[in-house]
């Protein structure tokens, strides 16, 4: 992409002023978050509605993102219904449908996420694209939910919809929709969630409609392209401002695909060279990274992930700056190879392509840290929970079915000026308030609180991990688990320490405790049953010698930091609830060595 695609090809000035230009970003942003707004109010499932496990774009005519939300996990959403439904064949009330992971080469992820995507017309042009994206709660599948361990294909997972022209020229296809409902155990969920999603993409071409009507299709044109170039342009100056010429190499690891196999090794690789011209060219290599796995923690990576996760750390949230097609657009050439962990082959099953996905982002911020830029320490995964059981209703005394898909905030890494986050789900997700869990679902939460030293040490303190404690109402209850890093823990940098683990107990503290495996299925539980669930936290950043004393007090007075660990880790010697100067000095005065990175001990290099 040229960096004067913003000019006019006579060579003259640019339709869209920057006044206007600044008016048009600021339009179509809202109009982005408008969409999303509705799709939140009006959704049934609490996957959408209280986890807010969506996303909304904009898409310039030619169907490259423009404006999208801060998620680093999402690629070429257009060119899968290009491909089939050309633009010249699209007329104003169509509107476009898919969940097919392979289908769309990894632009949607996981068989729960439908995609639904709406071309604008003006006076008979198209003038953009819009779309709107939601996890479903329930497509049919192997078990409730449609995500298990225990799935060994894609077809175990639920129902594959490609690409399909839901609606034509405003006439939709309900039996196409009721084939899709039938398909799921919670039909009334899966109607309501449709019918939000197609609400917010209706939205969405009425108000990018007004855009063009004020503006003019030329202008909006002119404008995305040259908000297009301002991203492409910004990330490659910061790419070049850390890395410089040569190949830079990091690896990081997943633990197991929930059916004895692993750890899976993911390898990146990003090259700076300069071309015959005199131009840069940056590589982005994922070729080196492990096989498939026989279980679902394939991530079908898009070629446009990459560059997305590298533009939005280098946006830095910048209100100013946009997450568009800028990012991917930044690097020269995204190598992956077939039949790896991260470019599986069909049908391998991808539900539970969180976890590798969390991996990738943090392995994406080794290679940044390797050459020498400011990235954070590694995240840990977010948690996932399905349960799936019989209730008796109080009313009318009958056994009735539930499905309780509960994500689980962690800690993020520590960064080289700040702490870690401390229980976050992912990126602007939440975790489940309790009122809503005890009154929908047939649990009651004991307890809901930090996990304490599950931060990594540092001059930063890594973000630590979420403790959830539910006792079973339910008549009985099958749960599926999702947790990673428990063998290969959230790494830590610059002598910070690495992040803790998770893990999951049933009835602590009683005879009948045991733990569960932290990635399974068909674990059985009973009424009066208590399951604790305890995730795990982000790497530190620093040493933890160079934490000021007085952060140090108040991580152990607010249940972050044990004071055994605060003298122990942090050299900080605290007794009755105040810092003891002399002992916390004399501690102090003999500095432990470190290494760049920590994971369970002190290394030069992750291999």
């Amino acid at each position: 992409m040229s960096d004067t695609m913003n000019e006019k090809r006579d060579g003259g000035p640019p339709l869209c002023d920057p006044v206007t230009l600044e008016i048009i970003r600021g339009a179509v942003a809202a109009a982005q978050a408008e969409m999303e707004a509705l799709l939140e109010r009006t959704a049934i499932s609490a996957f959408i509605r209280e986890k807010k496990d969506f996303y909304t774009a904009l898409f310039d005519a030619d169907g490259v993102m423009a404006v999208g939300s801060m998620v680093p996990i999402f690629g070429d959403m257009t060119t899968p219904v290009l491909e089939k439904f050309p633009a010249e064949t699209m007329q104003p009330g169509d509107l476009y449908w898919y969940n097919d992971c392979y289908g769309s080469r990894g632009a949607v992820s996981h068989s729960n996420d439908q995609v639904l995507l709406a071309p604008v017309f003006k006076d008979g042009r198209l003038s953009a694209f819009v779309m709107s994206w939601a996890h479903f709660a329930d497509i049919g599948g192997i078990h409730p939910g449609s995500i298990s361990p225990d799935a060994t294909e894609i077809f175990q997972e639920g129902i594959i919809v490609p690409p399909t022209k839901l609606t034509s020229a405003g006439v939709t296809n309900e039996a196409a929709l009721e084939i899709f409902h039938r398909n799921s155990r919670f039909p009334d969920q899966s109607i309501g969630d449709m019918r939000a999603l197609m609400a917010s993409v209706d939205l969405g071409v009425r108000r990018i409609g007004e855009i063009v009507d004020r503006f003019g299709a030329d202008v909006l044109a002119d404008a995305l392209s040259q908000l297009l170039v301002r991203t492409r342009k910004l990330v490659r100056e910061k790419l070049a401002e850390t890395f410089d010429y040569g190949t830079y190499s990091f690896t990081d690891a997943i633990d197991t695909d929930g059916h004895g196999n692993g750890p899976f090794k993911i390898r990146f690789s990003l090259t700076r060279e300069k071309t015959d011209d005199g131009d840069d060219r940056f590589i982005f290599d994922a070729t080196a990274t492990d096989d498939q796995a026989p279980g679902p923690v394939n991530f079908l990576m898009n070629r446009g992930v990459p560059g997305m996760a590298l533009g939005l750390f280098y946006l830095g949230g910048d209100p100013a700056q946009v997450c568009n097609a800028g990012g991917p657009n930044a690097l020269d050439d995204v190598r992956l190879r077939a039949g790896s962990l991260l470019q599986p082959e069909f049908p391998a099953p991808l539900g539970m392509r969180g976890l590798t996905t969390m991996r990738v982002l943090s392995a994406i911020n080794g290679l940044v840290n390797v050459a020498g830029g400011k990235a954070p320490a590694a995240n840990s995964a977010y948690v996932i929970t399905i349960m799936r059981g019989k209730f008796r209703d109080e009313d009318d005394g009958l056994l009735k079915r539930f499905l309780l898909a509960d994500g689980i905030g962690v800690g993020y890494g520590a960064r080289p000026d700040a702490d870690g986050i401390d229980a976050v789900y992912f990126v602007a997700q939440e975790n489940y308030p309790v009122e809503f869990l005890e009154v929908g679902y047939p649990v009651r939460l004991r307890r809901y609180g930090i996990v304490e030293n599950s931060g990594g040490a540092g001059k930063f303190r890594g973000g630590c991990g979420i403790i959830r404690e539910y006792e079973i109402l339910a008549e009985d209850m099958m749960l599926a688990v999702r947790i990673d890093s428990v063998k290969n823990p959230p790494w830590g940098i610059h002598g910070g320490m690495g992040g803790g683990s998770g893990r999951v107990t049933v009835n602590p503290g009683l005879e009948s405790e045991r733990g569960l495996k932290p990635l399974s299925d068909g674990n059985r539980l009973i009424k009066g049953d208590i399951l604790r669930m305890e995730t795990g936290g982000g790497g530190g950043h620093g040493h933890p010698f160079d934490r000021p004393e007085e952060k140090v007090l108040a991580d152990v007075l607010g249940g972050f930091v044990s004071a055994d660990a605060a003298e122990r880790l942090y050299g900080v010697v605290i007794r009755d609830g105040a810092i003891d100067h002399a002992a916390t000095a004399r501690l102090r005065s003999s500095r432990p060595e470190t290494k760049a990175f920590h994971r369970q001990e002190y290394v030069d290099v992750l291999a």
